[in-house]
C-alpha cells in the first residue's frame, strides 16, 4: 500500500497532500521492475562469464577426458606404426627376397589420400587439430594395412609356387664332376684365347672330352637350338621362367629340340669344340632378367662346402678363357 506524500507550499506556508495518479504509480512500478531486470541480467552475465555452471564443469571434464583419450590413442598409433614398419621391412627384405620378388615401392606404401578435404567437418572446434591429426594417422595406417594384406596374399601365392620355382632355378653344374677335367675359366675379365686381349667373359668354361654329357641345370623350356661355326658355335638356350635363362655353348651334338620341356639333370647335348673355341669345353652362362650373372653362385645342389670354395678360387683366377 502506497504511503501518502506531502509537498510544502511556500505561499501558504503549509504542507499540501500530493495526489498520485494511477499513471504515475504504474510508471514507478515499471521503473522498479526494469531496474530489477537490468540488475538480474548483469548478474546472470557475470555468472556465466566468470563462474562455470555445473553443466559447463561437466563438459570441461568430458573434454579433458577426451583429450587424454586422444593422446593415449596417438601413443598406441605410434606403437602400431612401429610394428607395421617392422612387418613391412620383413616383407620387403626377407619374405620377398626369398622369392626374388621386388620390394613394394615406398611411395605406394606411404601414399596418402588425395582429392577433396576429407576432414572439413572436423574444423572449427577447440580440439580440431588433435582430432584431424588422429584421423589422418588412422586413415594412413588403415591404407598401409590394406597394402600389407595384399602383399601377404601375393607372398602366399609365391610360396605355393616355391617348389616349382626351386626346381626351375639353375642349381647344378652342367657337367658332372666325374666327367669334368677342370674349370678352365670363370666369370669376369679374361684373356681371349684367340684374340689375346682382355675381354669380359660372361660365363664359365668347363673342359671335358668331346661327347661328354651336358645336363640342364633346372626345369625349363628349350627356346633356342642353334647350329653355327662362329661365336658360341652349336648352342642351346633354356628358359627356366622367373627371369632365368641358361646358355650351353660350343656343343658337339644336341639331344633336344626347340620348344621341348626339360627337367633338371636331363641330358640336352654333348661337349664339343664348335664356334670360337680353343679346345673341347662347355661355355655355360646364367642370365637373370636380361643380365648375365656369375654361374658359380648356382652350384649349391652339387658341391660340398669345400668343393664350392675350391670352385670359387679356381673360377676367380685371372687366366685365359677357352672362348
Amino acid at each position: 500500500m502506497f504511503e501518502a506524500k506531502y509537498k510544502y507550499n511556500p505561499k501558504t506556508l503549509t504542507y499540501e497532500k500530493v495526489a498520485i495518479t494511477l499513471r504515475k504509480r504504474l510508471l514507478k512500478i515499471g521503473f522498479f521492475i526494469l531496474t530489477g531486470l537490468v540488475f538480474a541480467v548483469l548478474i546472470v552475465i557475470s555468472s556465466y562469464s566468470f563462474i562455470d555452471s555445473p553443466r559447463e564443469k561437466r563438459l570441461q571434464r568430458e573434454n579433458q577426458q577426451l583429450s587424454l583419450q586422444y593422446e593415449i590413442m596417438n601413443s598406441r598409433l605410434s606403437q602400431m606404426e612401429g610394428v607395421l614398419e617392422d612387418i613391412q621391412k620383413r616383407d620387403d627384405y626377407i619374405y620377398r627376397e626369398i622369392f626374388e620378388a621386388e620390394p613394394i615401392p615406398n611411395n605406394i606404401r606411404k601414399a596418402g589420400f588425395g582429392g577433396v578435404n576429407r576432414y572439413k567437418q572436423l574444423y572449427g572446434y577447440d580440439n580440431s587439430e588433435l582430432t584431424i591429426e588422429t584421423s589422418k594417422r588412422l586413415d594412413k595406417l588403415s591404407k598401409q594395412l590394406y597394402i600389407q594384406s595384399k602383399s601377404f596374399d601375393e607372398v602366399y601365392e609365391m610360396a605355393k609356387q616355391k617348389e616349382k620355382m626351386l626346381a626351375s632355378i639353375p642349381a647344378i653344374q652342367p657337367i658332372s664332376n666325374k666327367d669334368l677335367t677342370r674349370v678352365a675359366s670363370g666369370f669376369g675379365m679374361r684373356i681371349h684365347p684367340i684374340y689375346k686381349t682382355r675381354r669380359r667373359h660372361d660365363g664359365m668354361d668347363f673342359t671335358a672330352k668331346i661327347g661328354t654329357d651336358i645336363y640342364a641345370t633346372g626345369n625349363g623350356k628349350v627356346v633356342e637350338v642353334v647350329r653355327s661355326r662362329r661365336g658360341y658355335g652349336n648352342h642351346v638356350v633354356i628358359d627356366h621362367g622367373y627371369g632365368y635363362r641358361t646358355l650351353y655353348a660350343h656343343m658337339n651334338k644336341f639331344k633336344v629340340r626347340k620348344g621341348q620341356k626339360v627337367k633338371r639333370g636331363e641330358i640336352i647335348g654333348y661337349v664339343g669344340n664348335t664356334g670360337t673355341s680353343a679346345g673341347p669345353h662347355l661355355h655355360y652362362e646364367v642370365v637373370k632378367n636380361e643380365r648375365k650373372i656369375n654361374p658359380v653362385n648356382f652350384y649349391f645342389n652339387d658341391l660340398s662346402p669345400e668343393e664350392y670354395e675350391q670352385m670359387i678360387e679356381i673360377s676367380s683366377a685371372s687366366n685365359q678363357s677357352f672362348d
